[in-house]
């Protein structure tokens, strides 16, 4: 079973984006989109007109100053190799304390399909639609093929939050 990383979180946060589950690169770096080809870190800089930063502490600090949470949908799950289509024995993460205990988060932000549907069929099929607002927008894994330049375009919804 692979376990999933907590949130990188503080009460300011207004939005949450969510992927489904770390790939192994990640895992093994103990980092959010540790995989230098995913393009998440990326686009997160490029958003705000930032050069890239490496440090992964600074990273998390990046977000955190822009109001942004960052989690997974799912706490574990059984998953040979990183595709999210491998995934079995899915695990939600409990997204019901968590926006108990951190309430100013509006916006929900999906990165990708794959982290819609899980949470749709594993979180929301059990709650309300906890009063805030969902969007996907497309995955920055490098298996959803699309020009960085399109995935920002539709990234910037974020700024709108």
């Amino acid at each position: 079973m692979l376990n999933s990383f907590g949130p990188i979180i503080d009460t300011n946060c207004t939005i949450l984006i969510l992927g489904t589950m770390p790939g192994i690169q990640s895992l093994v770096k103990q980092e959010y989109y540790g995989n230098e080809r995913n393009a998440f870190w990326k686009i997160i800089y490029f958003l705000f007109e930032q050069p890239i930063c490496r440090d992964y502490e600074k990273k998390k600090e990046f977000l955190l100053q822009h109001n942004i949470a960052l989690w997974d949908v799912l706490k574990a799950c059984n998953r040979e190799g990183s595709s999210d289509a491998d995934i079995k024995n899915p695990i939600p993460n409990d997204f019901a304390s968590l926006f108990e205990k951190y309430p100013h988060i509006k916006a929900v932000y999906f990165n990708g399909g794959p982290a819609e549907k899980l949470f749709k069929k594993y979180v929301e099929k059990n709650h309300v639609h906890f009063g805030k607002a969902f969007y996907r927008l497309p995955s920055t894994s490098p298996a959803y093929v699309a020009k960085l330049e399109e995935k920002l375009n539709q990234w910037k919804l974020i700024l709108l939050s």
